[in-house]
């Protein structure tokens, strides 16, 4: 049995690796979502007139990792108090989003963000959306697995976003 996830968190690039790396994930699929353009270009989701977000589409096996790990690693991997942006990325289609797939789904981010909010971590307010899925459209085949295939790329890209989750995440890594 499988499930899919669906998470926007800035650039997609940075949220491929943190996932891949998990036991039970069986595909990270880097794409497009929430807009109404079909099958959009990264050009076009720059040019932020698509509403598409840049998001990760996760393949999982729910009796090795259950959707509220997934959720958790998520909130580890954005900054849930910037609505239009993650780190160095900016507008719309670098919002962070929880898309869900089901209304068990929903439950399950509605009551981790709310767990979140409550938790002091953050000063200011927790502002990621949990929306309805989608269509998910795959971004350009350059696009996947970019962290394996540019690495310095990748580490400069990441590097903002580790500092970030370092400070706020530090004793769940301990």
């Amino acid at each position: 049995m499988k499930e899919t996830a669906i998470f926007a968190g800035g650039c997609f690039w940075c949220m491929v690796q943190p996932f891949e790396e998990q036991p039970g994930i069986l595909n990270v699929l880097s794409g497009y979502t929430g807009g109404h353009v079909p099958n959009p270009t990264y050009e076009q989701v720059c040019s932020h007139t698509t509403g598409h977000t840049e998001a990760v589409q996760i393949t999982f096996d729910p009796d090795i990792i259950s959707y509220a790990q997934l959720v958790e690693i998520y909130w580890q991997q954005t900054d849930p108090t910037d609505a239009m942006g993650q780190f160095q990325d900016r507008g719309d289609s670098y919002r962070p989003v929880i898309y869900v797939n089901s209304a068990e789904q929903r439950a399950i981010a509605e009551k981790s963000k709310a767990a979140l909010a409550a938790s002091g971590r953050f000063t200011d307010p927790i502002v990621t959306i949990i929306e309805d899925a989608k269509p998910f459209y795959p971004a350009e085949e350059y696009h996947q697995e970019f962290y394996a295939r540019n690495p310095r790329r990748y580490a400069a890209e990441h590097a903002q976003r580790s500092a970030f989750t370092a400070q706020h995440w530090e004793e769940s890594t301990k």
